[in-house]
Parts: structure tokens; sequence; C-alpha cells
């Protein structure tokens, strides 16, 4: 970290605060509106770190935003993110050799794979240089952050989080917000789906106790092969060692016999009792809204271990844009080169921050055959982590580049009809509010690798246009059509709502002729002219299967928050947003320099 903060200090992407500032919602809410800046804004560096309630003063400084800029991320890997991905793409073609020359470079190549494998040593690590065992636990010592003010309590958000399974052949480092319940004990947010919830299956069905280590810090590649998307069974540290060329060294935890990198900054170890959850959250996550309480595993603690002198890591998460839109840009590009060996005539991909990654892919193809669009749906919606995605929508390799969003929704949108959607049932995030019941609901795939030439609607101007939905729909409040000059505009209409949006839908019928698809919101919660934030909405909030409807070349999609109106049964969260008293407490201090355009752009 200490490394980490002098190439920053280089390179002129740190921003140092000296003022005081709690770890109680005015740290976390700084870095919030850092990352809203202009290509990211710069790294945060807290110096003066407090705890009001608790009349304390930290002696470490708490560091925020490390990755959350493209520049950033690449002087982090060390070099270009391009680069690492064409290594893997040379590894997975790598052919036997067909003359000397060919051979020479194999084993170079081969040999460099050396370092790949992480390196275990004995003794301890410079992590393990201040130790708190026994009474001496007591995690409220660390800057842990309360970013928001529903939250359950203080969350580790950049933990790395180390497991094995119950036979020890396997290890994981996976990345879970923790939960601070009190001096000993973490909630374990790892969803059913992750690798650390299967291993935690083996020890429940033997009753054993699983072993746990947490790290904090250390070099930022260790954060971010937390986060990499890897196979089953395969170590994310692998990683560090395919960029960096040189092995992660590791240590062995005090208390347990999981290996952490030697040079982190901090070390937390326990054990999870497989026969006690406890309910954890709630927690403003990264799709903008809170995730609600729900039980999960517990980890007590047994010991914590420091490096002198260490810097305590942290993020932010809440509504678009975010440090995860940096993170996930270089992981989208590093494992492009693994995707396509599932999907060969795959040529690019693209996730839109705005929709919160999992809930909207665009990706371009070279189709070969009919259905084969339908075919890389499935493909997509059965690989990894990207069986999360609520929306696909395929496009040929005629069409603009998948980040020219305005020249790719004018392509999507000319060739679309309703006989494009592709309509199914999947497994979901466990973050995804939308459906009916946790972790399944909707799926949409558009196959616009097809013409579908429809003639245009005879468009009105969005005053008349609002005039006679008013007529059918006294609950609506204003319209705005977008991409007019298509052959399928959007129409947006905020509602008061007293129906049901299948009923808004219904009524509008008749006006097929001026519509073509339409999208029903809340008016108390959205701007109609904002389309960053209404993507976003709208990809939070809908369930395919629930929430679009079809009338001949008109398609409807209810955005709008669910309730018993709905038929809707669970409970539906609240939008993450900044205190007001805080915003305030921030400004007073001169620490707090957003632009108000950007404040009300972002809906903080």
């Amino acid at each position: 970290m200490k490394k980490t903060i002098q190439l920053l200090k280089k390179h002129n992407e740190l921003r140092v605060i000296e003022t005081p500032l709690d770890i109680y919602l005015e740290i976390p809410h700084l870095a919030y509106a850092e990352v809203k800046k202009q290509d990211g804004g710069k790294a945060i560096l807290f110096t003066n770190v407090v705890d009001k309630k608790r009349d304390k003063k930290f002696d470490e400084p708490v560091l925020m935003n490390l990755f959350g800029s493209y520049k950033r991320c690449e002087l982090l890997f060390g070099r270009t993110i391009e680069s690492v991905a064409d290594e893997i793409t040379k590894l997975l073609h790598m052919k036997p050799p067909s003359g000397f020359m060919d051979k020479i470079s194999m084993a170079q190549d081969l040999f460099s794979l050396k370092n790949i494998f992480p390196k275990r040593l004995r003794g301890e690590g410079e992590c393990q240089a201040i130790k708190y065992l026994d009474e001496r636990v007591d995690l409220s010592q660390l800057p842990i952050l309360t970013t928001w003010e529903q939250d359950g309590g203080p969350f580790i958000t950049m933990g790395q989080v180390y497991t094995q399974s119950l036979d020890g052949e396997m290890v994981n480092l996976g990345m879970y917000r923790l939960q601070v319940y009190d001096k000993r004990h973490l909630g374990m947010h790892w969803q059913i789906h992750k690798d650390s919830s299967h291993f935690f299956d083996q020890y429940q069905k033997v009753g054993k106790k699983m072993p746990v280590t947490v790290a904090i810090g250390g070099n930022p590649l260790y954060t971010w092969c937390a986060t990499a998307p890897l196979p089953y069974g395969v170590n994310e540290l692998l990683m560090y060692g395919l960029i960096t060329k040189q092995p992660a060294q590791l240590v062995k935890s005090l208390t347990n016999d999981l290996y952490i990198p030697k040079d982190v900054d901090y070390v937390i170890e326990g054990w999870v009792d497989s026969g006690v959850m406890k309910e954890e959250g709630p927690f403003g996550d990264h799709t903008g809204y809170y995730t609600l309480k729900e039980s999960y595993p517990v980890m007590e603690v047994c010991a914590i271990t420091t490096r002198k002198n260490p810097t305590f890591l942290a993020t932010v998460v809440g509504k678009p844009p975010l440090e995860d839109k940096y993170m996930g840009w270089a992981t989208g590009k590093i494992f492009f080169p693994l995707l396509k060996t599932t999907v060969p005539d795959l040529l690019d991909y693209h996730m839109p921050e705005n929709a919160g990654f999992h809930n909207l892919i665009l990706a371009k193809m070279q189709p070969l055959y009919k259905g084969h669009a339908k075919q890389f749906m499935h493909a997509f919606w059965g690989s990894g982590q990207m069986s999360f995605v609520k929306h696909a929508i395929f496009v040929d390799e005629k069409a603009p580049s998948l980040e020219n969003y305005e020249a790719f929704a004018i392509y999507l949108l000319n060739r679309f009809t309703p006989k494009s959607m592709f309509i199914t049932e999947g497994i979901l995030d466990a973050l995804d509010h939308s459906s009916d019941e946790s972790l399944v609901g909707g799926k949409l795939g558009i196959d616009a690798t097809v013409v579908n030439s429809v003639e245009a609607p005879n468009l009105l101007g969005d005053e008349e246009l609002l005039n006679r939905v008013q007529e059918l729909i006294p609950d609506a409040q204003a319209l705005h059509q977008y991409m007019r000059k298509t052959n399928n505009p959007v129409t947006v209409i905020t509602v008061n709502k007293t129906k049901s949006a299948k009923e808004y839908f219904d009524a509008l019928v008749s006006l097929s002729t001026n519509i073509r698809i339409v999208v029903f919101v809340d008016a108390h919660s959205n701007d109609i002219d904002n389309a960053y934030m209404l993507i976003w909405r709208v990809t939070n909030n809908i369930d395919a299967q629930r929430d679009i409807f079809i009338s001949g070349l008109m398609v409807g999609i209810d955005g709008t928050n669910k309730s018993k109106i709905d038929g809707f049964t669970r409970e539906w969260p609240d939008d993450v947003v900044c205190t007001e008293d805080v915003l305030t407490q921030l400004k007073e201090k001169s620490v707090w320099d957003l632009e108000k355009t950007l404040q009300e752009k972002y809906q903080l």
C-alpha cells in the first residue's frame, strides 16, 4: 500500500484529505462523490480518520477509490490491460512447435509460467508484525466504515476472503461484504452461487467449523484477483502471477491452515460455525438499492494481525458510476479470451455501468445461421458469472461500437420488432430485488443480428402525446420520447401509480399508431430527461417474464417500483441516497467539491 500511494502521488492520481472525517458516513460519502467526477476523479487518502461516536482517532489512514479510473487500473497492473488479455489468448491457442525456433519460443513462454503459482513461505510475514489474540481481538479498533444511513452497521468492503474446501485440495479467494456485528463477529455475505458458499456446504454436511481468513490491502492486485471470475476450484492468485511474472508469496495464518500474501496490511482470522446463521444487512449495494436483511453464516474472529503502519483499503458502492466500473472494465477485457472458448463467434461485449453490469450486456457476434444469437443467449446464461445477466442484446458484426451508445441504440431500434425478443427464466444475482422470488427470475434476450424492417409510427410532439395519454391514463405526469428518428421510438411516461402498469399499457393500445415502445416509471423518483439514470432504474426494476407486455408492434416495459398493486409480495428496497446533513457538514468543511450538475445527474 505504501508503494501504491507513492505511485499514485508520482502520477498525480492521489487526493489527500487531512481534515478530520468520520468513519460513519462522512468518509464514504466523500469517496462516493469523487468517483462521480470526470474520468473517476482521484484516489483519496484520508489521513485524519475518527469515530465520533466513540471519540476515537485512528492511527492509520483510509485509502478509497483506488481503482477508480482507467489510468489507475493500468498503473496498478503495471502493464496494459490488453497485454494481459493477449497473453491469455496466446496460452489458450498454444500449438505444438513446428520447428526449432518455435520450440525456443515455446520454451520461453512455458518457462515464464513457473512464476504463476503462489509460493508458500516458512515463518511469518510483514502482515503479522503486530498481533492481537484472544481477549485483545477487537474489530472496532479498525477504521471500518458505515457507508449508508440504513446500513445494518459497519462493513468491510474490500476484504480478500481466503477459504478452502473440506479436504484442503481447493482454495478460493473471493470478495464479499463483511458486516461487523461486534468485536469478534463478522457476517459472511457469500452468496449461494459463490465458491466459498460451496465450500461452506461441505463443512455444514459434516458439522465442522470452516476456517476463514480475511486480508485487507497489500498489493492492489490481490484485491482485483478476489473479483476475478475464474472457474470453480482455480486459485485466483494464479492471475497475480500471470500479470506480475512473480509468484504471490504466502504465509500461514496464525490460528488456521489458510495462507495469505505476506505483505497485506491486515489479517483477520477465524472460524465459521456451520450450524450458526445470523441476520445480515441491510446494505446499500452496487445495484443502487439496499439489499434486504437475510440470514448468512457468521465468522468468529480469533486473531487480528497487521503490518507496521498499515493502510486500510475500502470501497463505496451505490448508484453508478462507481469504482467497479473500472475494475469491471479490466475484468471484461482480460477474461474475454476465456469467454470466447464457449462462444467462439463472439466479437466483442460490453456491460454498461449504469445498468449495474449484470443487468445488461451488449454483445457483437458473427451470426452464421438462423437462431445463432439465441444459442449465444443460452451459452451466456449458463456460463459462470455470466449466468447472472438479466438482459442480453446481440448485434451482428456490422453494428457500431458497443460503447457508442447512441449509434448502438439507433442500430438496434431500426431492426427491432417484438419477435426479436426471447424471454425465459434463470438464476439471478442474490442482490436482485425485482423478481417475485429471490435468486430466480425472468431473462430477456434480443436478437438484433437479423433485420426486421418496420415502418416508424406516426409521431406526435411530447406535449400533444402527453395530453392524449392523460385522457387514457389520468395518473400520467410527464412524457418524453427518445430516439424519435428510429423505427421504434422509446416513450417514457412517469406515473403516480394507482394501478398496475399492465392496465396502463392496455389503456394505451388505442395509441399504437403513435407509440412503439413505452416505458413506465414512477414520477416521484425519476427525471424524465435523465436517460443515464432511467436505464439504471429500468434494468434494475424489471423482471422480463412479468414486466414486458406486447400488443402487435407495441411493447410495454414496467420500470416502476412493485407493490401489492402488482401482486408483488416481497419487500421492495429503498434507493441508496446520501444523508443531507452529512453533505452539509462536508461542504462546511470545504472538502465536498462535486459540481451540482453531477450531483443531480447521478441522483446522489
